[in-house]
């Protein structure tokens, strides 16, 4: 039962913070590991992001700010973390719901800006506390990816190992050794009975199997 709000208290007896939405977006483009980021109107560059409206869920503040800012439409997001530094923003008392989404680098615009990531970290300057907020999407990307393959779909329904492969060195930022990886993932993995070419030699063409969990001993292979 919930207790009874005694009648002295009200809501509006409490200073409340503004409440952002901001949503780290990653992809692989030239074998890269990127994060997708924005002009800000205070100047500089940051992660997609809007304030929350009256009325409005998280969800729906998300999705309206990767539509309005980035020209990303239907991406799967998820919570990711609360921020809530006290000096995060000089404009006043502001919480971020930071989100992160994993988006094939085929669904991005040309036009849509990009940063590198360097060492977990995007490779330039972000406003705030958005930083952090990548550094702890990208974690998040490499515990998926130590978990199952491919969970974010990066690649197509139909890839070579070799192409998997090069996902997985760009999300990990290491190079990893072909043998050991395909011992890794091909039993989580169905043959098509169909071959590519890789380098102009003929590959053999997979798509992900029903059974898409990785072995425990997937991360210490993953990052050494």
């Amino acid at each position: 039962m919930v207790p009874a709000v005694p009648s002295s208290e009200r809501l509006s007896d409490y200073p409340r913070p503004s409440v952002a939405v901001d949503v780290a977006v990653l992809t692989v483009r030239d074998d890269r590991l990127h994060v997708v980021v924005v002009d800000h109107r205070l100047g500089g560059l940051a992660l997609p992001g809007t304030f929350l409206h009256e009325g409005e869920v998280l969800a729906d503040a998300a999705a309206r700010a990767l539509t309005d800012k980035a020209g990303l439409h239907r991406v799967p997001f998820a919570q990711l973390h609360v921020f809530d530094r006290l000096d995060r923003d000089d404009r006043g008392w502001v919480l971020s719901i930071g989100h992160c989404a994993v988006v094939p680098a085929d669904r991005i615009g040309p036009d849509t800006r990009l940063l590198a990531i360097r060492a977990g970290r995007a490779a330039g300057e972000l406003l705030f506390d958005h930083d952090e907020i990548v550094r702890l999407a990208v974690d998040q990307l490499r515990r998926e990816y130590a978990t199952e393959v491919d969970p974010g779909g990066l690649l197509g329904p139909e890839f070579t190992v070799r192409q998997l492969r090069k996902v997985y060195e760009a999300v990990f930022e290491r190079a990893l050794m072909k043998d050991t990886f395909r011992r890794l993932v091909v039993p989580n993995l169905d043959p098509t009975g169909e071959y590519g070419s890789d380098f102009g030699r003929p590959a053999e063409i997979y798509r992900r199997g029903p059974r898409t969990r990785l072995t425990p001993k997937a991360w210490a292979t993953l990052t050494g």
